[in-house]
């Protein structure tokens, strides 16, 4: 393979999004301070509705307003309280993110879910989900690409120093692909999509964004050849639920970036965060089983906990991702 660059700094390490609590100035400098190499916009769930990853997301989409209806979001005619409060937390945490970003130079990741989580959670108006309309599908997915485009744009704007990337959040993908997405009455599941329709709909976001984008999916059976043919710069796993290495091989030599997910995102039982060294050993063990050269991993791979930690205790989360980043840098200092 001839020589490539990431994204990213070589030794970095991030979180993949959520965090507990709900200040986000705190969640905003825990960031900044524990990952200096690759900071992300945190979420913080906790703040309630519209704080969550669907209510958050459909934020970006432009011309398309949705409601939450007995707990769940759908199509709306206008966009209702809901809506509004969750533009409104987007917008103090770009606010914040304004402030504590002066100055930073860097790669900056920020989140949002995909299309077909997307088309897999939000119901249409007269019900089901709008999975099940392939034109309402197409709707979604140009929407969620223009409003997309913008928001990177408004966080360059914001921080002029930084190189924003995107992270897509698709952990439906995998049921979306095998028919396993149920409908409305849990009877049944809505048909599956073809790969190539998926990845299509991805290209979309990602052409659009005019940035590199990491897909992330926490779900076993990860599609990878879907993520490289929407030309996405790097797939986001949780390594335990790594269940096949050869197709993970092949994406890595054709030049696919991984975060990996080496450090669990809730605490076992004695409440003690991993330390740096054994993240480190976790994902050297998966480089060695994939065969490729040490000196490659600590520039292709970025350390990150297995999913995101809002269900963390704060001080667990916090001691994750400093273990993550030391994870990082042993990693490029011993590779």
């Amino acid at each position: 393979m001839t020589e490539q660059t990431w994204p990213w700094p070589a030794g970095a390490a991030t979180g993949i999004g959520s965090l507990p609590g709900t200040d986000i100035a705190e969640a905003q400098r825990i960031v900044f301070g524990e990952l200096p190499a690759l900071p992300h916009l945190p979420e913080l769930p906790a703040r309630g509705p519209g704080a969550d990853m669907i209510g958050r997301s459909a934020v970006f989409l432009v011309d398309l307003a949705v409601e939450l209806y007995t707990g769940r979001w759908r199509v709306a005619a206008r966009g209702g309280r809901d809506l509004r409060r969750a533009r409104d937390l987007l917008e103090r945490d770009l606010d914040q993110l304004t402030e504590q970003a002066d100055g930073y130079t860097g790669p900056l990741k920020v989140q949002a879910a995909g299309p077909w989580t997307l088309a897999a959670s939000i119901d249409l108006a007269l019900g089901g989900r709008m999975l099940r309309d392939p034109g309402a599908v197409r709707d979604l997915t140009d929407s969620l690409a223009e409003g997309l485009r913008g928001h990177v744009a408004d966080i360059a704007r914001r921080v002029p120093g930084a190189t924003v990337l995107l992270q897509l959040d698709e952990p439906s993908l995998p049921a979306v692909l095998a028919a396993r997405v149920p409908t409305e009455s849990g009877l049944h599941t809505y048909r599956a999509v073809e790969a190539s329709t998926a990845a299509t709909a991805l290209r979309r976001v990602v052409d659009a964004v005019g940035v590199p984008v990491i897909v992330h999916c926490c779900a076993p059976d990860v599609p990878l050849e879907v993520v490289r043919d929407a030309g996405a710069a790097a797939v986001a796993l949780d390594l335990d639920l790594v269940e096949r290495l050869d197709p993970l091989g092949e994406a890595i030599d054709a030049g696919l970036g991984m975060l990996a997910g080496a450090a669990p995102a809730l605490p076992p039982p004695d409440g003690r965060a991993p330390s740096s060294a054994r993240v480190a050993q976790r994902v050297r063990e998966l480089w060695d089983r994939l065969g490729f050269p040490a000196a490659r991993l600590p520039r292709q791979v970025v350390v990150t906990p297995a999913c995101g930690l809002a269900g963390a205790p704060p001080e667990y989360a916090r001691a994750v991702l400093a273990a993550c980043r030391d994870a990082g840098r042993r990693l490029y200092e011993f590779g």
